[in-house]
């Protein structure tokens, strides 16, 4: 490792304040190093990557260190002088570890994997490796949703939420005696514990249509979820200025989310939704007080954590701040609206999603225009005139009537902020956030397939020329095309490894998967029929009725509560 980048990782780590009550060091039996697939700032700021090192560095007999998706500038001279990819706290190889855990909650982060494996000089493919190398597992949200195209790559993958599978499988490690492939099988057998290498997929006419279970595998994987009752809340445990939370202490206060729009997965990975006790995140906080005055609140439902107002309220009569992130349009509390106020937010985050009425019952988002409305009245009335609207494009069966409502919709939401302006002389800001419609396995929209590109880019001009000229509206796009490559990732099958590996070594998509044969329009915007194998099968238990119950009620336009 040169002495630049060296240098460079004591700097992060002088910076950083650990929490974290650690095992036995250097001294532990099992050497570990948990890997984000992403930058160092993306990485310490995602409160799952926080957790899984808190439980592992706490764990007794184990040694747990971490490594980052070099910088830009880094990468290259990885690459340039030849060394392989090192731990930050001791500048070890990852090849020298007994155990690489990757941990992501976003799937484009899938293909860092093999360019990690790779800087690491550890072959990328698990059927290449040998007992000599470290076996590499992972874990996270992406993994919970379709762990499929980078299965190959992995020796072990964790389907659940870590304060519940962590604690079992440190054991199964730690035990004595086992060679590789019976230490494989043991763990096979543990809930939440998936092990790609027993599964075969079989294909016909390029369509998956089995996975067969070998070695007296599982012929499913059970979701491994943890109870907040037997379990502390999920909180910051290495603070550092170098992140995009950085002067916040994170508290997680719930976990899913209770609605469960059509489109999303919280709601369904998660489930069922969960809410820390009270006197849980108390406790947290005094211990996040300790170090910062700002606490950030975290959770898919923060909204809809039933002490939301109280907790509020006490952050700040304990002379601290308090950040949520987006809020749920009909569950604003007042009491939570002034603490946000006094604790300085200029801005906040709702998510109409769907533009229009039919759009939003589409989805089951169950809002409607007058509550839009009387939210942002609220938020208004209190001087928080920035708001933030996410609204999804590409929904299935979306019209141009659909999305003039949406204008119309920002239009009247403008209107109330100019209002207001008028009175304190201050015009706010409303930034459009707006994300192409991504099918997502484990919802009941995932059978549908992605608009193609040309016609959501004409979407996206029409609404550009929309807002044109209007002051205080401002248009966010996500990039289409690496939409694109996420929906790719959310469909796929083992066949995309060898798609990421050529991509790793520096082609482009298009170039990868015409040397690989994947059509990706068609994995991408197909719609899926009802009769065919999904690839993420292996992980879907006995959900996949219930959410084609759900599918065919969205369609069917029937009620709530009906069928």
């Amino acid at each position: 490792m040169s002495w630049d980048i060296r240098k460079k990782q004591r700097a992060l780590l002088a910076a950083e304040t650990n929490l974290c009550p650690q095992g036995q060091g250097r001294g532990g039996r099992l050497s570990v190093c948990l890997v984000y697939p992403n930058r160092y700032s993306t990485a310490m700021s995602s409160l799952g990557f926080q957790t899984v090192y808190a439980l592992l560095a706490s764990a007794p007999g184990v040694q747990c260190e971490r490594a980052f998706l070099p910088e830009r500038e880094d990468l290259a001279e990885y690459r340039r002088g030849g060394q392989p990819l090192s731990s930050l706290e001791g500048g070890r190889p990852l090849a020298d570890f007994d155990i690489i855990a990757f941990s992501t909650s976003f799937e484009p982060d899938y293909l860092n994997i093999p360019l990690i494996l790779q800087l690491a000089r550890i072959p990328i493919m698990a059927a290449e490796r040998d007992g000599s190398q470290p076996l590499v597992m992972a874990g996270g949200a992406a993994f919970m949703i379709n762990p499929e195209p980078v299965a190959d790559f992995l020796d072990i993958i964790c389907i659940g939420e870590g304060e519940e599978i962590v604690p079992s499988l440190l054991d199964a490690l730690l035990a004595p005696g086992h060679g590789r492939p019976e230490l494989l099988l043991s763990l096979a057998l543990l809930p939440g514990i998936y092990v790609p290498a027993f599964y075969r997929p079989r294909y016909e006419g390029g369509r998956l249509t089995a996975i067969e279970a070998l070695a007296g595998a599982p012929e499913r994987i059970v979701r491994a979820c943890a109870d907040p009752d037997e379990h502390p809340p999920a909180r910051s445990v290495i603070l550092t200025a170098n992140t995009e939370f950085g002067d916040m202490y994170l508290i997680e206060v719930s976990r899913g989310c209770p609605r469960g729009c059509r489109f999303c997965t919280s709601g369904f990975i998660y489930s069922p939704f969960r809410q820390q006790p009270f006197a849980h995140v108390v406790s947290a906080l005094d211990e996040g007080l300790a170090h910062r005055a700002k606490i950030g609140l975290v959770g898919a439902a923060v909204s809809d954590y039933r002490e939301i107002g109280r907790l509020c309220r006490l952050i700040v009569e304990r002379g601290a701040k308090v950040s949520v992130s987006s809020l749920r349009v009909d569950r604003l509390d007042s009491e939570m609206l002034d603490a946000l106020v006094a604790s300085g937010h200029k801005t906040i985050s709702l998510a109409p999603e769907g533009g229009s009425q039919r759009l939003r019952d589409l989805v089951r988002k169950n809002l409607s225009e007058g509550q839009i409305l009387e939210a942002c009245e609220m938020i208004i009335s209190r001087d928080i005139l920035n708001l933030r609207l996410y609204f999804i494009i590409g929904l299935p069966t979306e019209s141009a009537e659909d999305l003039e409502e949406l204008i119309q919709l920002v239009m009247a939401i403008r209107e109330r902020v100019v209002e207001r302006a008028r009175v304190n002389r201050r015009l706010g800001e409303i930034v459009l956030s707006v994300n192409p419609f991504i099918p997502k396995p484990l919802t009941p929209l995932q059978w549908c397939g992605m608009e193609p590109l040309p016609s959501l880019e004409q979407k996206v001009r029409l609404l550009e020329a929309a807002f044109r000229g209007v002051a205080n509206v401002r248009l966010k796009v996500e990039g289409l095309r690496d939409c694109y490559f996420q929906a790719l990732l959310s469909r796929g099958d083992r066949r995309l490894s060898r798609l990421l590996e050529v991509m790793a070594e520096g082609a482009n998509l298009r170039k990868a998967a015409r040397a690989c044969g994947i059509d990706t329009d068609s994995a991408v915007q197909r719609d899926i029929p009802e009769d065919e194998l999904l690839p993420w099968g292996i992980i879907a238990g006995d959900e996949t009725p219930a959410l084609r119950r759900e599918y065919e009620r969205a369609f069917a336009g029937e009620a709530e509560g009906q069928g």
